[in-house]
């Protein structure tokens, strides 16, 4: 049993420091014994290699997802622990390599030994209503530790259970679903095919409605390797600042919130020839700039623009339906901070951003294989790096139990735990009027935090004048 008092979006959540004090809000969680869920039939065993884009470096980490639902009367009954419980092991069936361990062969390479031996399941019951929680769900959640537990033992990349999921109920009939993937075996697009997987057999289905592929050999690096794109995501670039880096607990981490009305004030300072941009091109653009500001940089400094896109569509053959292994890249788009920040128009950093995902087709992500491979999986460039992960796409929001869509689905986190002060997630939310929209995690020291809002209220509050600029501000890092 744990007691949590959260102070709603504000609180520091361990390393976490949030945004201004709302609410507050107290309850406890229950939780039983930790279990593990073996496939409800016997399975093979085997060794079972991932691709050269699973296995990369900054794949290796564990990625949280949260969904949470309302009660329904037509389920009354129905205990959605047991429901999900018996539909886990009824899907491992299919999905026996996610009840196996990741072991590390020769160059490090990541194979999956089938064991059988299943993931970690935990059932939990909690004094709070959804209701509680407020109207606009979005991360970062109240007291996660407690609602996705994280089990000693059971976070590392080698060795450990590949999930974890909690069911928690709730005191109002509904419950939350908590999920903890290894991300080297599943991207967004893959996880949500297994959790629709499990949600179908819940719902009486005798197997998934899409089988799974593995297959992960074709996405290996090619015989001979060679490096065909140009990849700066992987640069070695060196931390120049005196080698101080501030610690996570000094961090400020918000969610800022863009609906239509949002949306719209940002595409004022949007040139005419770009305005067909989508709204994500948009909203990163602003938001790269906004934080390039913030931090500081020296003028001559280069940053970095990454944005996690899906290949999955760009594929001649496809790839089968039912893979559900990694297929995206980062592609980055690199400028000087003085470049970058000199005018308030959008135009310069959105053609960088266009320019950059344009980048990404079949050939891109195989250059991006074999280069891993060369190199011996190199990391992501972090410094002067703002990385963004879109999940808007994803599904998370339609994956249904039998309780009916989640009030939310989606990351658990506003940033990306691998790289909490570089990663974001954008996410589909609603704000306290019902509005639909995006939330955007931006992860900063605590003086930048404040820079940065004062520069996103001038894109929210200000109209653009033609040929405005901004005088650029010296770094202080």
């Amino acid at each position: 049993m744990a007691q949590c008092a959260h102070i709603t979006e504000s609180a520091k959540n361990h390393f976490l420091a949030m945004a201004a004090p709302t609410q507050s809000l107290v309850f406890t969680v229950r939780r039983g014994k930790p279990e593990l869920i073996a496939p409800a039939k016997p399975t093979p065993y085997e060794f079972k290699q991932l691709s050269d884009i699973d296995d990369q470096e900054s794949l290796r980490f564990q990625v949280p997802v949260i969904q949470f639902y309302r009660h329904d009367p037509s389920m009354q009954g129905r205990d959605p622990v047991k429901v999900i419980r018996e539909a886990l092991a009824q899907t491992l069936v299919f999905y026996y390599p996610f009840a196996g361990r990741l072991r590390e062969g020769p160059g490090r390479k990541l194979v999956v030994e089938c064991t059988g031996e299943g993931v970690v399941f935990i059932e939990a019951d909690a004094d709070v209503t959804l209701e509680q929680f407020g109207d606009a769900l979005r991360p970062p959640f109240p007291c996660l530790e407690e609602l996705l537990f994280d089990l000693p033992g059971s976070g590392g990349v080698l060795h450990c259970p590949l999930l974890l999921i909690q069911v928690t109920r709730l005191r109002c009939g509904g419950f939350i679903f908590g999920l903890r993937l290894n991300h080297t075996m599943s991207d967004g697009a893959g996880l949500v095919q297994f959790m629709t997987a499990v949600s179908e057999v819940a719902r009486g289905a005798v197997s998934p409605s899409v089988l799974p592929v593995w297959q992960r050999h074709l996405l290996n690096a090619r015989d001979p390797t060679c490096v065909t794109c140009t990849h700066r995501e992987y640069d070695e670039v060196v931390h120049t600042k005196g080698g101080t880096i501030t610690p996570l607990e000094d961090m400020a981490i918000r969610s800022f919130f863009f609906g239509r009305t949002e949306v719209s004030a940002i595409r004022r300072f949007v040139p005419l020839h770009l305005s067909q941009s989508t709204t994500f091109e948009v909203i990163i653009a602003c938001l790269w700039r906004c934080r390039t500001i913030a931090l500081q940089f020296d003028s001559n400094e280069e940053v970095r623009m990454m944005s996690l896109v899906n290949a999955r569509g760009k594929f001649n053959p496809p790839l089968p339906s039912g893979y559900y292994g990694n297929v995206f890249a980062y592609p980055a788009a690199v400028t000087t901070a003085g470049k970058l920040c000199e005018n308030t128009d959008l135009g310069y950093a959105l053609e960088l951003v266009r320019k950059a995902k344009k980048e990404v087709n079949e050939e891109y992500l195989r250059s991006v294989a074999d280069l891993m491979v060369i190199r011996g999986r190199p990391v992501l460039t972090v410094v002067g790096t703002f990385l963004v992960s879109d999940n808007t796409r994803a599904g998370f929001g339609k994956v249904d139990f039998g309780w009916g869509k989640p009030a939310y689905g989606g990351p658990a986190e506003c940033i990306v735990r691998g790289i909490p002060r570089t990663g974001s997630f954008y996410v589909p939310c609603k704000n306290s009027k019902g509005e639909e929209g995006i939330a955007v995690g931006i992860c900063l020291p605590v003086p930048a935090m404040e820079i940065f809002v004062n520069e996103l209220d001038f894109f929210l509050k200000n109209i653009p004048e033609s040929g405005n600029k901004t005088t650029f501000k010296a770094s202080k890092l």
